[in-house]
């Protein structure tokens, strides 16, 4: 797993970890990670003696860095040229370093390179870079082009632009290959448009582990905690411990979204599926396991409910979300569940002890909170879960689960493949199931919108992907798991 820290938690624990050292050692950590990491790329090339080196440099740590780690790869024989953003307010050692290794600086981006360091900003900037910066991002593009395809582009840091607490890209910005950052993972790496301008991120190790006291502001799953958490049955295991899952999804109008749903909840972990709605039949005829009945009163017992896609706002759907909510039971409430919770009718029935897990989108999200999701999405999806009591998977392509008790998790296996009609009913089918074979709701969550993602992602190895089709990918991504 891999958790990334706010700006002022950072600064605190780079200030304590300072104390404790000689003055510039940070910088010079930083400096030799960035520098070695630069040295492998332009391996792959031509090596670095001879190669092409631009920097671009900014005021303060961030410029000084990259100052540095130009002078690494010019006493390796690079050919590096410094491009200063403020040249008063440059970084004077690096600057020094930089000339006595026989690098040099320049006025303007030369026409061409075999690889570019963004230091323009690190993560002390705030409010989207200044114009001489915006101006000089947006040229990149033309010396990327006249370069080549070899010619790479690294962050030092992050990119420059970004916003790097909240993932936000307000503005020009960077672009990287590759984005070398230091001590720990910030939120713009692995949270909104900003995780996309990252590539790949390196983590450099400089000692800031031991002393980042605050908790993490993200976390981020991977492939073995959710294959860690996965319910898996054992040799008394049948079909009720296991796990029961009911679901209340679909409608004569939309019976798509129960087959959809009961597809999605079938590839989970679950030993039994309980369907209730007007799309019984249509549900038992394709899938002959599912036990189907027309109301939520008939069904039996269950662990666990999933309610809403394709569910219409009738008052018989009105009837079928009072009567979920009104069990002890962990929910998921997805699509038309979440129109009909707007209007404040069921606002009494979300005081329960159980716990509710909703899926909203965009859209859904803006109608719920009174407001779109914003620059910060992994803060308003905190602010609804708050409001709400409510574990909020909040979609999009770094889908944000968030917590009533204030933890946020990123999704890394989103892909634009998603973005097609139903996709959002596989998926609460198979949270749902994962809630009834007993997952808690954030970690059924976070393990839903995981393997979804990387479902949605081996679907489109065969072409356009529709919500079927993922449905279908997902027992062989469990299988890999």
């Amino acid at each position: 797993m891999r958790q990334a820290w706010r700006v002022a938690d950072v600064r605190a624990a780079e200030r304590s970890l300072m104390a404790t050292l000689p003055e510039g050692t940070l910088m010079q950590r930083a400096a030799a990670g960035l520098a070695r990491r630069c040295a492998l790329v332009l391996a792959d090339g031509q090596g670095v003696y001879g190669a092409r080196v631009v920097l671009l440099v900014g005021s303060g740590d961030n410029g000084g860095d990259t100052l540095f780690a130009g002078a690494d790869l010019a006493r390796r024989g690079a050919q590096v040229q410094a491009l200063l953003v403020r040249p008063d307010r440059v970084h004077l050692a690096g600057l020094r370093a930089l000339r006595a290794a026989g690098g040099f600086t320049v006025l303007d981006l030369p026409g061409q390179a075999d690889l570019v360091l963004d230091g323009i900003v690190g993560i002390g900037a705030s409010g989207g870079l200044r114009p001489p910066a915006a101006a000089l991002v947006e040229r990149l593009s033309g010396l990327r082009a006249r370069s080549g395809a070899r010619a790479a582009i690294i962050a030092v840091d992050v990119p420059s632009g970004v916003a790097v607490d909240t993932g936000d890209v307000p503005g020009a910005a960077v672009t990287a290959d590759i984005t070398v950052t230091f001590g720990c993972l910030k939120p713009a790496h692995v949270i909104g448009p900003a995780a996309v301008r990252c590539g790949q991120v390196e983590l450099v190790d400089i000692g800031l582990g031991p002393v980042l006291r605050a908790d993490p502001a993200v976390s981020v799953p991977d492939t073995e905690d959710i294959a860690s958490w996965w319910p898996h049955p054992g040799p008394a295991s049948d079909k009720y411990t296991r796990g029961v899952l009911g679901v209340a999804t679909g409608s004569a109008q939309y019976p798509g979204a129960a087959l959809l749903s009961v597809s999605g909840a079938l590839a989970g972990p679950t030993g039994m599926i309980r369907y209730a709605g007007s799309a019984h039949a249509e549900v038992v005829r394709a899938h002959p396991s599912v036990v189907t009945v027309p109301r939520v009163a008939d069904a039996g017992r269950v662990q666990a409910w999933v309610c809403g896609s394709g569910l219409g706002t009738d008052d018989d759907s009105r009837t079928t979300l009072r009567s979920v909510l009104a069990t002890a039971l962990p929910v998921v409430l997805d699509a038309d569940a979440l129109t009909l919770l707007i209007d404040g009718k069921h606002a009494g029935d979300l005081r329960r002890d159980a716990p509710v897990v909703i899926t909203p989108h965009d859209g859904e999200f803006k109608r719920l909170a009174g407001e779109a999701p914003g620059p910060d999405r992994a803060g308003a999806a905190l602010k609804l879960a708050s409001w709400m009591n409510a574990v909020v998977l909040l979609k999009g392509d770094r889908t944000i689960v968030a917590t009533p008790s204030g933890a946020v998790w990123a999704n890394p296996t989103g892909t634009s493949a998603l973005a097609t009609a139903g996709s959002g009913d596989v998926l609460a089918g198979l949270l749902g199931s994962l809630l009834a074979g007993g997952l808690p709701p954030e970690r059924a969550a976070v393990a839903a919108a995981f393997t979804h993602g990387l479902a949605g992602r081996r679907a489109a190895e065969d072409g356009p992907v529709t919500a079927p089709d993922i449905a279908a990918a997902l027992r062989a991504t469990v299988r890999d798991l």
